[in-house]
């Protein structure tokens, strides 16, 4: 049997809580990803760290992760990753992009990302699964999943040939998929709650946001819970071709 490949590209720098907690970002993907006889690596593309043109053939699919810089900026790493994104395109290589990573994804296809008009999005949030497609059928997936959030930016303009699958009343693309081998989550699948109230902490630390904002997310936190295992049956589903999208 012919072991499976994915890597992670890796767009952030793990904080020294989710390294001691669960090894990094890398340890939270592969972990809700990852299967037995699967291989998973892990490049940190943020540092300049890029998959060979050799080594991206011996994939099956890639994850882009999260990040704190924009999407729209062009940083010399992302404007490489833009290109890689579309070399994995042409190869029709599976790719699943997560918040920074699904408005990445966005951008290298030739869509258009910035500023969400409505602002900071942090904390759970109801995602409406809009697709025809047979994937949402076939999992037995409800029309309506809670995942966490955690953006400011946001694919203001879908490219050319992509398909809205999820939107939210915060946003209008919260999912896309381009063809049979892309797609894009804007809120996170991957976090637990105890991630996302470390992430509050940091952003208003950084003064990214107010005390009174981080107060009310941090109340509204215990109320809720993410569908976690729906959107990891999915992303699965997808990543792995054990479903149609």
């Amino acid at each position: 049997m012919v072991e499976k490949r994915f890597a992670v590209l890796l767009c952030a720098e793990d904080s020294e809580y989710v390294k001691k907690k669960y090894g990094g970002y890398f340890g939270v993907f592969s972990k809700m990803l990852g299967e037995e006889g699967e291989k998973w690596d892990v490049y940190r593309v943020a540092n300049g760290e890029f998959p060979t043109e050799d080594e991206i053939g011996g994939y099956n699919g890639f994850v882009i992760t999260g990040s704190c810089s924009d999407a729209h900026a062009d940083d010399h790493w992302i404007c490489r990753l833009v290109e890689l994104l579309k070399k994995l395109d042409a190869m029709k290589k599976k790719v699943l992009g997560i918040c920074f990573g699904h408005q990445i994804l966005g951008r290298a296809l030739g869509g258009r990302t910035g500023r969400a008009g409505s602002g900071w999005d942090i904390g759970f949030r109801t995602v409406h699964l809009s697709s025809p497609s047979t994937i949402f059928s076939t999992l037995k997936l409800p029309g309506r999943l809670s995942i966490i959030e955690c953006h400011r930016d946001e694919i203001v303009e879908l490219p050319p040939k992509a398909e809205v699958i999820g939107w939210s009343e915060k946003t209008g693309i919260e999912m896309f998929r381009y063809g049979d081998h892309m797609m894009g989550i804007q809120g996170h699948p991957e976090y637990t709650t105890d991630i996302l109230l470390h992430l509050i902490d940091r952003l208003l630390l950084k003064n990214l946001i107010i005390e009174s904002f981080a107060k009310e997310v941090r109340a509204k936190v215990q109320e809720r819970e993410a569908d976690r295992e729906a959107w990891r049956r999915l992303c699965v589903a997808f990543l792995k071709g054990n479903t149609g999208l």
